[in-house]
């Protein structure tokens, strides 16, 4: 003997219902059939609202009872040939009008009870059942349908009421030993009746239990759950993108995870058949060749400790706390005893060891009765101060991590916890059982999505990382990193299992966010169809889509944009910041980001803020993490000074050679700030406060070489009056030359004091080697006293400075 069950969906219209006869036709040709089946799709909800509508004296319920009705003739027609409609039209008719009856009953006195509610809904399963009989017949496949009523016997608990087994087996038993000659049973799911044959339900989802019960009853070899996805699930498709098959899993498992919200299968349908080790398969109405996902006591190991992920939404935790709970026995029994009188079931409970507060999560709709029903329990303790009245806190959810292999793999609470830290999502109250099966927590509701992403990347992604990334500024730099990113999109995934998809692009004059990600393709032409920039809107559509693994990249020079990396770091985004502004602003703000990046595990990373792509400052900070102490630096860190001086000889105008580097894109958009020294102070501060100096721009010495008159005015301006001091540059070069040296515009950092200036470089030294737009920085340390540590190449460039911000893109996410 086996069972079917088919849910809602899959008997939705006539064309589903059709394809539940093939199935069950070839069902037939194995074994003897018991097939259960829901209401059409969608019909239970709608004589709720009917019902209900009904209740509050709105006549809208019979137009919604008329609905009803055409859905269900509709259908008959659809199935049945003409000549056989006539006798299932009467019945449909006939049961509808005695919904009909009720709701009017329910529209007079104003009143919708359990009990009449159980008996309004029962008939979507019983119209659904006696049309899909009829259709069997059409199709000339004998079959007995039975009404499950009179089968199933349970308490008068109206709306998720508890089944006496003893006497429901033996009717079942009774009944199909007395059809022998019967191949096909058809019974209507989800309902059932108490010992005076009234109407009951056997809660949402009910038409699952049904069809366990009724497996477990005869022994069955197999139940099948046939619904619209092909098995359980390592998370909700609707929450993510790639869930994966769970292509075995144990009973225990499946309890769990359809306990914590997975909607393949109703909790109390896996313990009626666990106890008699029939398996049950969950196939897909709309793909049967797809595998599905078994349940049954042994299951192979998917490669993971974790079997799936799941939530349940609209949680309140319940807090009891006090100091004259210490030590005192009985709170948690007049706690438990509190809510039970109410009806309130706990999802979740945790207590600290020092018993000075225990703390359940109970349904968020049931949390205003559980504080009067707490609050009146301990009206004494929390009169006389030794309890504090009941804390309620809503607007939460529980994800939970569920597999049987848990126990045998240490560490995973705390892979779990480290992946939900690193992105920002807090956890509020943490549960596990000794059985080490299920690791619950309590999170925001609005952190669900990004929680439960989160973890099946980091317990079931063997394919790639996820990197969501938005970046400020599409100037020179921004567009050459945009082009990396394209040009190495297959090598990431390929090679590092990196996705990076860019959900914002924002300039000076436009945004735009795609959620899926810009195709890089063709950016330019989404960006200029953007919205109008908002910088307020900008950083709040980056906070408000609270996406795991989230960068924020700022590729431009604007001060406006450095006032918001506070405010990304706060909400666990990683900040990588070709912007110099905020590292070179006042010590307080730099340290403030410092000290945010770590409390709030966001990154904050800005290697190019010093020579472009090369790593100096990564260098340093592995000097520093390693035990090493820098004692001095030396350092060329303007590549636009050394391109200029490079190629200024005394023959061609200096202003020349200062614009032909920034026609190259050497020098920043004012080329003063590069040539009065401003952006080396800059440079050499940030080295310094890395290496552990307290240092204010002011607290750096600048030896400049411009005169006056050229940083006054526009940049016009800048460029004539270059022209008008030419021989103050020559001669510059000449005492230079004339002692066999170079020209370079050094920074220098000894022992906490730093400067900037031009000095005559010898062949001799390590600076006189530095060719075209090259830096060079010499690490003077404890462990390199004599010999310096040297990091040199190209430093100015958008190329290599791209490239230096794509690097702290995968450095950030990997930290």
């Amino acid at each position: 003997m086996q069972v079917l069950k088919f849910g809602g969906s899959s008997v939705a219209n006539a064309e589903n219902i059709n394809k539940v006869i093939a199935l069950v036709k070839q069902a037939l040709a194995k074994d003897k059939t018991i097939l259960v089946v829901s209401a059409l799709g969608g019909i239970t909800d709608k004589l709720i609202q009917a019902a209900q509508s009904a209740a509050t004296g709105d006549e809208s319920y019979k137009e919604k009872l008329q609905e009803i009705e055409n859905r269900h003739i509709e259908t008959v027609r659809a199935l049945l040939p003409l000549t056989g409609q006539s006798s299932v039209l009467s019945a449909v008719k006939t049961r509808c009008n005695e919904i009909e009856d009720i709701c009017s009953g329910v529209f007079l006195l104003g009143e919708l009870s359990a009990r009449t509610q159980d008996k309004i809904v029962s008939y979507g399963e019983l119209l659904s059942s006696f049309i899909i009989a009829a259709r069997f017949e059409s199709a000339g496949i004998a079959n007995a349908w039975k009404d499950s009523r009179e089968l199933i016997r349970t308490d008068s608990r109206f709306g998720h009421a508890a089944v006496d087994f003893v006497t429901t087996n033996a009717r079942i038993l009774g009944y199909i030993l007395e059809n022998p000659a019967v191949n096909l049973f058809i019974l209507p799911g989800f309902i059932a009746s108490d010992s005076h044959n009234v109407t009951t339900t056997l809660g949402r989802g009910g038409s699952d239990y049904t069809a366990a019960i009724v497996a477990a009853a005869l022994d069955g070899h197999t139940l099948e759950i046939w619904t619209d996805v092909s098995g359980m699930m390592t998370a909700d498709p609707r929450l993510v993108s790639n869930p994966r098959l769970i292509p075995n899993i144990s009973y225990q498992e499946a309890m769990e995870l359809s306990h914590f919200g997975a909607k393949v299968i109703y909790p109390p349908t896996i313990q009626p058949v666990m106890r008699k080790g029939i398996p049950v398969w969950i196939k897909n109405t709309f793909a049967p060749a797809d595998p599905g996902t078994v349940i049954e006591f042994e299951t192979t190991n998917n490669g993971s400790s974790i079997r799936g992920i799941s939530s349940i939404a609209k949680v309140a935790l319940l807090s009891l706390e006090g100091s004259g709970m210490v030590g005192i026995p009985g709170f948690s029994k007049r706690l438990f005893e509190a809510l039970s009188g109410q009806q309130i079931n706990v999802i979740l409970i945790t207590q600290g060891s020092s018993e000075h507060s225990i703390c359940v999560g109970v349904d968020e709709n049931s949390a205003s009765a559980a504080k009067q029903a707490v609050d009146n329990a301990f009206d004494y303790e929390i009169n006389t101060g030794i309890v504090e009245p009941l804390i309620i806190e809503t607007g939460l959810a529980i994800i939970a991590l569920v597999g049987d292999h848990m126990k045998s793999h240490p560490g995973v609470s705390g892979k779990m916890f480290g992946a939900l830290g690193r992105n920002g999502v807090n956890v509020r109250a943490i549960a596990q059982g000794s059985s080490e099966r299920n690791i619950s927590a309590v999170v925001a509701a609005d952190d669900v999505r990004k929680a439960i992403n989160v973890l099946h990347e980091e317990f079931f992604e063997t394919s790639y990382k996820q990197i969501n990334l938005f970046i400020t500024g599409t100037g020179n730099v921004g567009h050459r990193l945009i082009a990396q990113l394209l040009q190495q999109r297959s090598y990431l995934q390929e090679h590092l299992r990196i996705q990076i998809r860019i959900i914002g692009l924002a300039n000076s004059r436009k945004m735009v966010f795609n959620n899926e990600g810009i195709s890089l393709d063709n950016w330019q032409h989404h960006l200029d169809n953007g919205q109008p920039m908002q910088l307020d809107e900008w950083i709040a559509g980056i906070t408000s889509r609270n996406l795991r693994n989230t960068v924020f990249a700022d590729v431009t020079a604007n001060a406006d944009v450095a006032s918001r990396y506070a405010a990304l770091l706060q909400k666990s985004i990683s900040v990588v910041a070709c912007n110099k502004i905020a590292c070179s602003s006042i010590y307080g703000n730099y340290r403030l980001l410092k000290d945010l990046a770590r409390e709030f595990n966001a990154p904050f990373l800005f290697e190019t803020n010093v020579g472009a792509g090369l790593p100096v400052i990564g260098t340093l900070n592995d000097l520093l993490r390693s035990g090493d102490k820098v004692r001095r630096i030396q350092a060329v860190l303007s590549g636009t000074l050394n391109f200029v001086f490079n190629n200024y000889n005394g023959q061609r105008p200096f202003s020349d050679v200062v614009r032909q580097a920034q026609e190259e894109g050497y020098t920043e958009p004012d080329p003063r700030l590069d040539l009065s020294g401003t952006d080396v102070m800059r440079k050499i501060m940030i080295l310094a406060r890395e290496s552990g100096e307290k240092t204010e721009m002011e607290d750096i010495g600048n030896r400049s070489f411009m005169p006056a008159s050229c940083m006054q005015g526009s940049v016009a301006d800048f460029y004539a009056a270059m022209t008008k001091e030419e021989a103050h540059f020559k001669q510059l070069y000449q005492a230079a030359a004339s002692e066999g040296k170079k020209l370079k515009f050094v920074a220098s950092y000894d022992n906490g004091k730093a400067s900037v200036g031009l000095e005559h470089i010898g062949p001799e030294h390590d600076l006189y080697h530095l060719y075209g737009k090259d830096n060079v920085v010499l690490f003077y340390t404890d462990r390199y006293p004599e010999q310096p540590l040297v990091v040199k190449g190209a430093g100015a460039g958008a190329d290599v400075t791209a490239s230096g911000v794509f690097a702290d893109i995968l450095r950030a996410i990997n930290s």
